[in-house]
């Protein structure tokens, strides 16, 4: 379904409003604050492929980060993107890190993606899942390079010797 530029440009603040929200809630390190901004049954998928259900599992992992090991740190990035899904319903693509108060500068290996789906409540928009990934791309190589023929060869010994996963 598409949305008209009317509404694009309407919801277009309020969802860069929430982006900015989140940001500032992890850098005053308020928990409660930052799990407000999700829906009450949210998903929430860290960097390390961890997954918490729910927004008071996102404030009590949050307060213990807040209070422990990430004491201090700011959130500092960009909004890259707003696709609408519906008029209820927008993917925001993002990137951040966090910025230890003893760095001056982010470093790279920290930069990470996020994909936040947002619904729009009666509260305003929230976000009902949200994936982080860590920036760190990866060369897909081409058909004939040297990793994909070992990869192919292997992948016919392996069909000869009938090992692996079978086929359907």
């Amino acid at each position: 379904m598409n949305t008209t530029l009317d509404q694009r440009r309407a919801d277009d603040p309020a969802l860069r409003g929430l982006f900015d929200k989140l940001m500032q809630a992890w850098t005053d390190n308020d928990a409660a604050a930052y799990a407000a901004l999700f829906t009450e049954d949210s998903d929430y998928v860290s960097y390390d492929g961890t997954r918490a259900i729910g927004r008071s599992e996102h404030q009590a992992n949050h307060a213990k980060l807040f209070r422990g090991v990430l004491a201090g740190s700011a959130l500092v990035g960009d909004l890259e993107s707003i696709r609408i899904i519906t008029p209820d319903a927008a993917i925001l693509h993002g990137t951040a890190s966090v910025l230890m108060p003893w760095r001056s500068r982010l470093p790279e290996r920290r930069l990470s993606r996020q994909t936040l789906v947002t619904v729009r409540t009666d509260h305003g928009w929230k976000i009902t899942a949200l994936h982080n990934g860590r920036v760190r791309p990866v060369r897909i190589p081409e058909p004939d390079s040297f990793p994909s023929r070992m990869s192919q060869l292997m992948a016919r010994l392996a069909r000869r010797l009938r090992f692996g996963h079978k086929r359907s």
